[in-house]
């Protein structure tokens, strides 16, 4: 009405995931059990300054129950389906995000990531999701997850996400862990990688990954030395940390389940209340071995990074499968054994991103990480759309990969 813009997003359609809290609106936290519904008279502070910014909020995007595995599908919200192929699905916990972004369902979807699900379902739909350090972006209330969980953009371009991040990425007080002030960062078109060390490792020395993958990996890699990056073949040297991450991942949904009464529970997605109820069980002194594997972990990829400005490796070792189940095949005991590149990177609070790379032998897209060190944000961000300016994006019309972007 006062005929000048409403802010730097005046405008732009965006979304926000059903585990954020938004001001008139339910958040259900695709659950059937009403534990959780709103409406709400505030909203998060991701949503708060989306709004503020002068954002079109277009509605929620659907989650798994309490967003605990990674795919989307909910007793209160069904399937979601990838668009690239409707029978298989576009991973999680932030699928319906990544979905909105493929296809072009509003321009800024906010996920959230407690152990990948940024940046699995940006690798299973092509699209660009980054996981900022934690405590750059506020959260309140705080994720049952705690500090394994991250909030950043969900978007088609690394352009509109560092746009996002510039607004999203400001101090709030209600949250107690909030890190420094983000610097914020203008990308440049002519940015190249040269200057950079970059460590890339195929498998973490432990990880097996389907052949078709590898290849569009290695292929994306020796595009960053064209760029003009020092590429080192090497693996930062952890074993698996598994079960430290699935410690903390069960006592968060624990923490859930404690607030549930009896006749909500029967209402729960039965692998919800499966892995809730094993982190019952979980003792004193098991959190606290879990507590010095992250903080060993933590250690020597801070070490790490004094050697290698990124760290670089497939998103997922695995295409996307088919929809209603939560893993590829019965050789995989839960999603995190296929998602063993990305859950590390929650423990150590690390910012990582997925970058689309190029497609495999089934014309599915396939998502290169990018890891850098705490607060390396910039850094992260500027090597990425360095990267797409020379990968090119995906145009899900044609299930192509074209080789530039405008």
């Amino acid at each position: 009405m006062k005929g000048e813009p409403a802010g730097v997003l005046d405008g732009i359609p965006a979304t926000i995931k059903d585990l954020t809290l938004t001001r008139g609106w339910p958040t259900r936290r695709g659950s059937l059990s009403g534990s959780a519904q709103g409406p709400w008279t505030e909203d998060a502070p991701i949503a708060a300054r989306i709004r503020e910014a002068g954002a079109v909020i277009l509605g929620k995007t659907t989650t798994p129950e309490f967003g605990w595995k990674g795919v989307t599908d909910s007793p209160l919200y069904g399937i979601t389906r990838n668009p690239w192929n409707p029978d298989l699905t576009p991973g999680g916990s932030s699928g319906g995000a990544g979905v909105a972004a493929a296809l072009n369902l509003g321009f800024l979807h906010q996920g959230s990531d407690g152990g990948g699900s940024i940046r699995i379902p940006a690798s299973f739909t092509g699209t660009f999701g980054f996981k900022p350090t934690f405590g750059l972006v506020p959260q309140w209330p705080a994720s049952a997850m705690t500090t394994l969980s991250h909030l950043g953009p969900m978007t088609r371009t690394v352009a509109d996400a560092i746009l996002m991040m510039n607004v999203i990425a400001q101090k709030d007080a209600r949250d107690g862990y909030a890190g420094p002030v983000y610097p914020g960062i203008d990308v440049d078109p002519a940015k190249t990688l040269k200057g950079l060390r970059i460590g890339y490792s195929r498998d973490l020395g432990y990880v097996k990954v389907a052949h078709d993958i590898q290849r569009v990996t290695d292929k994306a890699v020796d595009q960053l030395r064209a760029l003009g990056a020092e590429v080192v073949e090497t693996n930062p040297g952890f074993t698996n940390p598994v079960e430290a991450f699935a410690t903390f991942w069960f006592a968060g949904a624990a923490r859930i389940l404690s607030r549930i009464d009896n006749k909500q529970r029967q209402l729960l997605d039965p692998g919800f209340l499966q892995g809730a109820e094993r982190g019952l069980t979980i003792t004193l002194a098991e959190f606290q071995e879990a507590e010095t594997v992250r903080f060993e972990l933590s250690a020597l990829m801070a070490k790490f990074h004094e050697d290698y400005d990124l760290l670089v490796m497939p998103t997922l070792p695995v295409a996307p499968f088919a929809v209603g189940r939560n893993e590829p095949d019965e050789s995989y005991r839960g999603w995190m054994d296929w998602t063993p590149f990305t859950y590390p990177f929650n423990l150590t609070q690390q910012p990582a991103a997925s970058v689309p790379s190029g497609l495999d032998d089934q014309g599915l897209p396939v998502g290169l990480q990018l890891v850098g060190a705490r607060y390396s944000d910039t850094t992260v961000l500027a090597a990425a759309y360095a990267i797409e300016s020379r990968l090119g994006h995906f145009s899900l019309a044609r299930n192509s990969f074209t080789a530039a972007v405008p």
